[in-house]
């Protein structure tokens, strides 16, 4: 399939139209047309001509060829984004001053010049803003096709027709206007959206037996070493090989505190190197790091339509035809049966045309989402459709996993008893200091802060199982679970402790020599610092019901669900346990399950919705709707709160373009509808949805900090 960036379209209707006639031709049955991000994908062997004369008949055109998402980063660095539309867009600002100015100059001059001038001047102002409304109408109206531009061409010919001369001109520089503002709103959070995708950076500077070469990032492979200088942006996700800097990962996480980096570590591409000069080994090839994921979901996300838009196209689709009706029965009927005066009734239906223009409500939901996902997507959120929006502001239950997730998956010592202090720390390093193993990390980190000595263990044994066993100083000790002290009688008030620490949920390590127990160990899972705030948060948001799955034992999970706040709790659960009670809680509510690890892709799969944390697995990525970049849930209630905000903007957009349309058709009864009040209840509602619309990209917290 071939991809075109079309600039100049200028409403959602209209796309869904070229969307249409694109389909009828040889070939096109599959083109896909995205008011949204403004990209038409179409089968490689249909005509391009046929596609250039159907884009031109309504003012678009094509940009430039859209490079394949492997190869965003060309495709963000051309000239030609800061005109963006921009071309079309000045050009209709220019028509459409010319025609302000002559029409007032037809206001202020009347009475002066005689009629048929002013005729002339209202005429040239109504051709020079209305024309391509006016002949893309007429083009409809011979194939009969019935949307905005065919409504608007028949009230400017009425009105041309009985001599409103002053409400036709009005009508077309409105009318006008309103494109023109609708193209800017749609534009704007657009341009949001490429903001967001420029991070990309375009070369690297990669080492080659020791000599520096620049190359396109799209030719690194993994294992390439890529030489970073402060200020530059990593080109690919990597680990360091060699130097020490601080990193901002603020494009891939949206966390704006930067990280330190050393030899050993993961860096994303995009993020940006501060101070220090970085040597980094390649791990992903351009096209599979964090980075190029983001840009590509980002890009899908823009071109799903929600449930909410579907809907509305599909209304407006019999909207327009039934609204000629009403207007036909309005111009027929009163003078007719009622002998009704035929101009005030013509009249009359005609305002009722413009009045039923759908621009407003097609527009109500479009705008929202692509700045919906744009302000998400700056807080490092990745959200891969506007319809995993809408559904993330209608969600009741959140399921969490626990490891990962609410904690940090990286146990730490929670609780200590110490029989004998002098030997039982420097033991405790001396066995564990050459381990990987994580335990051992947690005792080695408890075992630093405390600044002992760590002596040498002679003879260490590993114990299939237990533990360990060493010699220091000529004496044996153990290190280990109960079974490694099998060999001692354990004293009452030792056994009591032991007992106190396991109905705490937590995994016992246990210091020994051949005659007592020097100290032991209680470890747990560390508790992330804002789970317990996040869940708080989420309950304050309208979430009633949160809840935890995890694999560990029922004290561990009764543990840290206490201490996090969350409704409820399920422990010793499978993966094909926490699909089960997925399934169930789906079926009381509207469900969102979070998770990080690979276990967790079927559970994510399975809910309403799957939110999965940016540095867990690629599985859980992929299988998720929505993708947290940060190591935390710190982002996710301001998520579900622009999500619902979004909901209920679309609404209150719906709302706002259907009332005022009722209430200025109602005014027919009387007689009172007259153009103005048409004009002004029609384009009044547009504007108003598109600014309501941009709203969504204004970030409250940041306007209060300034």
């Amino acid at each position: 399939m071939n991809e075109y960036r079309i600039k100049g379209l200028s409403c959602a209707g209209c796309a869904q139209r070229i969307e249409d006639e694109i389909k009828q031709l040889d070939h096109g049955e599959e083109a896909k047309l995205s008011y949204n991000s403004g990209k038409l994908t179409v089968h490689p062997d249909v005509s391009m001509t046929a596609i250039n004369r159907i884009l031109k008949s309504d003012g678009a055109y094509i940009a430039k060829q859209a490079d394949d998402h492997h190869n965003h980063e060309h495709d963000h660095g051309d000239s030609d984004h800061d005109h963006s539309h921009g071309g079309g867009n000045s050009k209709m600002l220019k028509l459409l001053v010319t025609s302000g100015v002559l029409y007032a100059a037809a206001l202020l001059l009347e009475g002066m010049l005689d009629q048929q001038a002013i005729i002339l001047l209202f005429l040239m102002a109504t051709v020079i803003s209305g024309y391509t409304t006016f002949i893309r109408g007429l083009k409809n109206l011979f194939k009969l096709k019935f949307n905005i531009d065919t409504l608007m061409t028949i009230a400017l010919v009425g009105a041309i027709a009985i001599g409103e001369w002053k409400e036709a001109t009005l009508v077309a520089i409105l009318f006008g206007l309103n494109e023109l503002l609708e193209g800017y709103g749609m534009e704007k959070a657009r341009r949001s959206m490429e903001t967001l995708l420029q991070v990309a950076p375009k070369e690297a500077i990669k080492l080659e037996q020791g000599q520096e070469r620049i190359v396109p990032i799209s030719t690194l492979q993994v294992g390439d070493l890529v030489k970073i200088k402060p200020g530059e942006k990593i080109p690919s996700d990597g680990i360091v090989s060699d130097g020490r800097s601080s990193v901002n990962e603020a494009a891939i996480t949206g966390e704006s505190l930067p990280v330190e980096k050393e030899a050993g570590e993961l860096v994303y591409g995009g993020s940006i190197n501060n101070e220090g000069l970085l040597i980094v080994r390649i791990e992903k090839a351009y096209k599979d790091s964090s980075l190029a994921k983001i840009l590509h979901l980002v890009q899908e996300a823009q071109e799903t339509k929600t449930p909410t838009e579907l809907f509305i196209n599909k209304f407006a689709k019999y909207y327009t035809p039934l609204i000629m009706l009403i207007a036909l029965l309005v111009m027929v009927v009163p003078p007719l049966l009622f002998q009704g005066d035929w101009m005030t009734w013509l009249y009359q239906g005609l305002s009722v045309l413009i009045v039923g223009c759908p621009c407003a409500l097609i527009l109500s939901s479009p705008i929202a989402i692509v700045s919906g996902i744009t302000r998400t997507a700056r807080n490092g959120i990745l959200v891969k459709g506007g319809v995993f929006l809408e559904q993330l502001g209608k969600i009741d239950t959140l399921a969490f996993d626990k490891t990962g997730t609410l904690t940090k998956g990286e146990p730490h010592v929670a609780q200590m008893e110490v029989y004998d202090e002098n030997r039982f720390f420097s033991v405790a390093g001396a066995i564990e200091s050459s381990s990987s193993h994580p335990l051992a990390k947690a005792i080695m980190k408890e075992v630093n802060s405390k600044g002992i000595a760590i002596p040498v263990a002679d003879d260490i044994k590993t114990l299939t199982g237990s533990g360990i066993q060493a010699r220091m100083d000529g004496q044996t000790y153990w290190l280990g679970n109960e079974k490694t002290i099998g060999h001692l009688s354990i004293p009452e008030s030792v056994q009591d402790r032991i007992n106190r620490m396991k109905e705490d949920g937590l995994t016992l390590v246990l210091v020994a020599d051949d005659q007592q127990v020097l100290g032991l160990f209680g470890i747990a899972d560390e508790i992330r610092e804002e789970s317990r705030a996040v869940i708080a948060s989420l309950h304050r948001l309208g979430i009633k019901h949160t809840v935890m799955l995890t694999g560990d034992h029922a004290k561990t999970a009764e543990k840290v669900a206490a201490a996090v706040g969350v409704s409820d709790y399920y422990g010793g659960l499978l993966p094909e346990d926490k699909v089960t009670r997925v399934k169930e809680l789906s079926a009381q509510g509207t469900v969102a399950m979070i998770g990080d690890g690979i276990n967790d892709a079927p559970a994510l799969a399975s809910a309403q919705l799957g939110i999965a944390m940016g540095k867990g697995t690629d599985s859980a990525i992929e299988t998720a709707d929505i993708v947290l970049m940060q190591d935390h849930l710190g982002k996710l209630p301001e998520a579900v709160s622009v999500a619902k905000r979004v909901n209920r903007i679309i609404k209150f957009n719906i709302i706002v373009s259907l009332g005022l349309k009722v209430i200025a058709l109602l005014l027919t009864i009387p007689g009172w509808l007259t153009l103005w009040i048409a004009i002004l209840s029609d384009m009044g509602a547009t504007i108003f949805v598109t600014l309501v619309s941009l709203t969504i990209l204004i970030d409250r917290k940041s306007l209060r900090k300034g």
